[in-house]
């Protein structure tokens, strides 16, 4: 008997010290028994002042040219050819600006390689687009100088249109061709100064806007060349060159020389750096030479649209809803745009 109640003693505090073990367990806070979640540190993003710039001018840009959209749009006399051409240029660097907004909203906003792609390819197209353009207005004026007598027709607005559609659809291709692999997503060592645009796509790009360049170059010689061949006419039927022929043809030249050298210093030197550069290059570079180019979708409208006399009667009857006496009509020529 003696053992047995020892025995027995023994299992009741076993008992007893497992229960307490139990309690003791069971008490304890659920909290402490799991890991603390950590809590994620926002990150700060840091953005690039010239991607700042870029957009200041890509609003700037767009706002400009959309005042000159709607002067077309709104005006029933701006109908010529020459002013459809001015007013699809117009709409090429708004969408220019409007492409560099969004680039930039995709740079620290969305991070995703397909909109990347996106963006990449409507800058593309709206620079290609502004580019073909310039072409297409220097083919207009050397037409209404060579064919002087057959340019008021239905063929030239036919011409013209057929033109228009011609050019946004080879832009559409070019910006596409992004979109449709020539990209540097996948391999980085191939990307041009430009990412997401390879380094093949970006040296198409440039020996195209040198040809371009160089066709331009040589209709405004031909513009040259017919304009002095028209005052030398004119000064042999009137046995001398008055002061206003002279005067008038001197400022043409002018005027051809500053929209030659505008276009050429802004838009060399990003397409000779595209050929001999690539992403390892500082990117300061890329940024020295983009702006200019940039920044002649500004000044293009000053050039092209603000220049001719009728465009700037519009902006005056919309701004002031008043026209000057001296502000009088006067018939269109291709000289004033």
């Amino acid at each position: 008997p003696t053992v047995a109640m020892s025995n027995l003693l023994q299992n009741t505090s076993l008992l007893n010290w497992d229960v307490l073990q139990g309690r003791n367990t069971s008490s304890a806070p659920s909290w402490e028994l799991e890991p603390p979640v950590p809590v994620p540190v926002p990150v700060p993003v840091i953005v690039n002042p010239w991607d700042v710039l870029l957009c200041v001018t890509g609003t700037l840009m767009s706002c400009e040219n959309a005042v000159v959209i709607a002067l077309i749009a709104y005006t029933p006399t701006l109908r010529a050819p020459m002013f459809v051409l001015i007013g699809s240029l117009a709409f090429a660097d708004l969408l220019a600006g409007l492409g560099l907004i969004f680039n930039f909203i995709v740079t620290y906003i969305i991070d995703s390689g397909f909109v990347t792609l996106l963006s990449a390819g409507l800058l593309i197209t709206a620079f290609s687009a502004s580019v073909l353009n310039i072409l297409a207005i220097t083919v207009n004026r050397y037409l209404s100088l060579y064919n002087a007598l057959t340019y008021h027709t239905e063929g030239t607005v036919t011409f013209t249109y057929v033109t228009l559609v011609l050019m946004w659809v080879m832009s559409t291709a070019l910006g596409s061709l992004p979109v449709l692999g020539w990209n540097c997503l996948e391999d980085e060592s191939t990307c041009s100064i430009c990412p997401p645009v390879n380094k093949n796509n970006a040296a198409a790009l440039a020996v195209s806007f040198l040809l371009i360049f160089a066709l331009i170059l040589q209709l405004y010689l031909q513009i040259c060349k017919i304009a002095f061949r028209h005052a030398q006419q004119i000064a042999v039927q009137r046995q001398f060159m008055t002061t206003s022929h002279s005067s008038s043809t001197t400022k043409g030249v002018s005027t051809l020389t500053t929209i030659l050298g505008t276009f050429a210093f802004c838009w060399i030197p990003l397409a000779m750096y595209s050929l001999v550069a690539d992403s390892r290059t500082p990117v300061i570079y890329t940024y020295a030479t983009a702006l200019p180019a940039i920044c002649h979708s500004i000044i293009n409208p000053m050039i092209y649209a603000f220049r001719n006399p009728e465009i700037l009667r519009s902006l005056r009857i919309a701004c002031c809803w008043c026209m000057p006496y001296s502000f009088t009509m006067r018939p269109r020529t291709p000289s004033d745009v």
